[in-house]
């Protein structure tokens, strides 16, 4: 069994969840996020706590639902929170700048690397373009923009 699936969520002030089957929809004040889980995951609201269990006695069914409760919680504290991460460019003559949807890297190529900015992430470029702060509300859309920006593989 699971020990981080055995914990339950809270579900903090002013943000909404629903459940329908294995779909679920969390609503909050900064957006909202939605996602459908394995069917081998039962999920339940009780008072103002998500529980999830697995819904057969299998290692994936233990694996899945420890895995769906961390998606779950980063849900609901994306839609509370929101998630940050910052890049800092270092280099002689290197640097970023936005423009409108697309972020231009200056890396020291001889051409530029122009990266197309995800929907639902926010990109503020400070310091003379040495300084990025990518956030959004989803985890997962954030952390894959922050690496694929660091790597230099834009998608």
């Amino acid at each position: 069994m699971s020990r981080i699936g055995k914990l339950p969520i809270a579900i903090p002030e002013g943000v909404t969840v629903t459940i329908d089957g294995s779909s679920v929809k969390v609503k909050g004040p900064k957006g909202e996020l939605s996602k459908d889980f394995h069917r081998d995951v039962a999920i339940v609201q009780e008072d103002n706590k998500l529980k999830l269990s697995p819904t057969t006695k299998t290692r994936f069914a233990n694996a899945m639902y420890g895995t769906a409760r961390s998606i779950v919680n980063g849900m609901v504290e994306g839609v509370v929170n929101g998630f940050s991460k910052d890049i800092e460019i270092s280099g002689v003559g290197y640097n970023a700048a936005l423009q409108g949807k697309v972020l231009r890297l200056k890396l020291g190529f001889s051409h530029d690397i122009n990266y197309k900015v995800p929907e639902g992430v926010t990109i503020t470029v400070t310091d003379n373009g040495t300084k990025l702060k990518i956030a959004g509300i989803d985890k997962q859309i954030v952390g894959q923009a922050t690496a694929s920006i660091s790597h230099n593989h834009p998608v």
